[in-house]
């Protein structure tokens, strides 16, 4: 009769090696998480009327308005001026965040199936 479960082989060894390389995995990403916190992201919209810089924990930190871009008969311009420079910040820490995961990981895609 054939042995149900374990590992034939020897891949208890194997597992330690495994385990000492999840660890070593998630120390690096830590380290990159907090690296990526500390970088700013900056975009423009409008042709550079209106600027917005976040964090990489993605907190908006400036917000600078050409003056001619302030009309005050058009505030709907301007924010949507706003949200789109903001959006575009906020793409950029998400590249970020992404190439540094697919780095780290070898791009493996979304996680380990088993």
């Amino acid at each position: 009769m054939a042995k149900r479960g374990g590992f034939p082989g020897g891949m208890p060894g194997n597992m330690n090696n495994l385990m000492k390389q999840a660890q070593k995995m998630q120390k690096q990403m830590e380290e990159n998480q907090k690296a990526l916190e500390e970088k700013e992201f900056t975009a423009a919209a409008g042709g550079g009327a209106v600027e917005v810089t976040i964090s990489g924990k993605r907190e908006v930190l400036k917000v600078s308005l050409k003056e001619e871009v302030v009309d005050p008969d058009d505030i709907e311009m301007l924010e949507d001026l706003i949200m789109a420079a903001t959006n575009e910040a906020l793409r950029k820490v998400e590249e970020e965040s992404s190439a540094v995961m697919s780095k780290l990981t070898g791009g493996l895609g979304g996680g380990f199936s088993f």
